[in-house]
């Protein structure tokens, strides 16, 4: 059974040797976004790029400086940074999971791993829990490969996902080349809010086949007082151009899923509006008008939004998002993104989260 500290799985994963294809003429899909077949990239590296890797990972956590805030500590020798995770990782949940995206989690879904911790301390995280209080378990490197392979045998997932790995790269790098000899041979996903160093990026190129990425913000004014980062603009856009340049644009096999590339989203909040239709001209102008996006509309008060002010009973934090985001809204970045000259959108999932 798959453990998970924030909720409780019961039931044991589906498993079926059914995969879906889709014929040509039925897959909606340009033939330039179509693949033949895939194999992972991580599958394509020699011995000496692993051992170039795992060398590399190694010195990252010696000095950390693997995210945009650099600490620069010894994780090896148990000390910590902003993050507050050491040589371990911290997991929350590790499951075969249906998220907002169905090119991405297919019929049998993704095998996510949810890291605890962040680089961000967004003021209205929606997991809360895991990212701002670090809810979970610790894994070594090697502990987390085996679980990415059970994942695949088991769960029968169509790619593993790792969701806000960004401070974690180290360690989620040696569990993937930790993995190559156990047989993993599924896609791997990076979901990240983008708040991530280039030398996180180096490290994961040859590693990842699709990049989840998030763009939250558009001004570093909103960034400092939302995510307490006020380089997160600058940051996310030279990531997701980094991104862009590995894995190019979102490809899929015959069957509709995805196996490379790229896919930004983009979280439409109230009173903030105008940054999403920035946001969404900079994916056109400056990364690719094939971006694939995913505007989201699931916006509501969580973590710090709405809480009482410190030193008054009456007054609310945050009050200009304290509501949920209203369907003008959302169409108003949609209609933003069309006319920059977007055209790929995600649809709607029809399935309920976690199986």
């Amino acid at each position: 059974m798959f453990r998970s500290s924030s909720r409780n799985l019961t039931r044991k994963p589906y498993v079926s040797s059914l995969r879906i294809t889709v014929p040509r003429r039925q897959a909606h899909i340009p033939s330039a976004f179509l693949l033949d077949n895939y194999i992972p990239r991580y599958k394509l590296l020699t011995d000496a790029q692993i051992s170039q890797k795992r060398e590399e990972a190694i010195a990252h956590l010696k000095k950390c400086n693997i995210c945009p805030r650099k600490c620069n500590v010894n994780r090896l020798a148990g000390e910590t940074g902003y993050c507050l995770i050491g040589d371990k990782v911290k997991v929350s949940t590790i499951a075969p999971h249906f998220g907002e995206e169905p090119c991405i989690q297919g019929t049998f879904g993704s095998g996510s791993v949810f890291f605890s911790g962040c680089s961000l301390r967004c003021s209205f995280c929606q997991n809360y829990d895991i990212s701002h209080q670090r809810a979970g378990f610790d894994l070594s490197p090697e502990e987390l490969a085996g679980w990415f392979v059970k994942l695949q045998e088991v769960g029968n997932v169509h790619n593993i996902n790792a969701v806000t790995p960004e401070h974690v790269v180290p360690q989620f790098a040696l569990a993937i080349l930790a993995a190559i000899p156990l047989g993993l041979n599924v896609p791997i996903v990076y979901n990240t809010s983008s708040y991530d160093s280039p030398e996180a990026l180096a490290l994961m190129d040859g590693l990842v086949d699709i990049y989840l990425a998030d763009f939250k913000l558009s001004s570093s004014t909103a960034s400092k007082r939302l995510l307490k980062a006020s380089d997160y603009p600058e940051t996310a856009k030279h990531s997701i151009r980094i991104m862009q340049q590995q894995v190019g644009d979102l490809k899929f096999t015959f069957d509709g899923i995805a196996q490379t590339g790229l896919l930004v989203r983009h979280l439409v909040m109230p009173a903030y509006v105008e940054e999403g239709k920035e946001i969404m001209r900079y994916l056109a102008e400056h990364v690719s008008k094939d971006t694939y996006v995913h505007v989201m509309e699931q916006y509501r008060p969580a973590a710090h939004v709405g809480k009482a002010s410190r030193g008054s009973s009456d007054e609310v934090r945050y009050s200009d998002i304290n509501r949920a985001v209203t369907s003008e809204e959302v169409e108003a970045v949609k209609s933003a993104a069309r006319e920059a000259g977007l055209w790929r959108f995600v649809e709607d999932s029809r399935h309920e989260s976690f199986r």
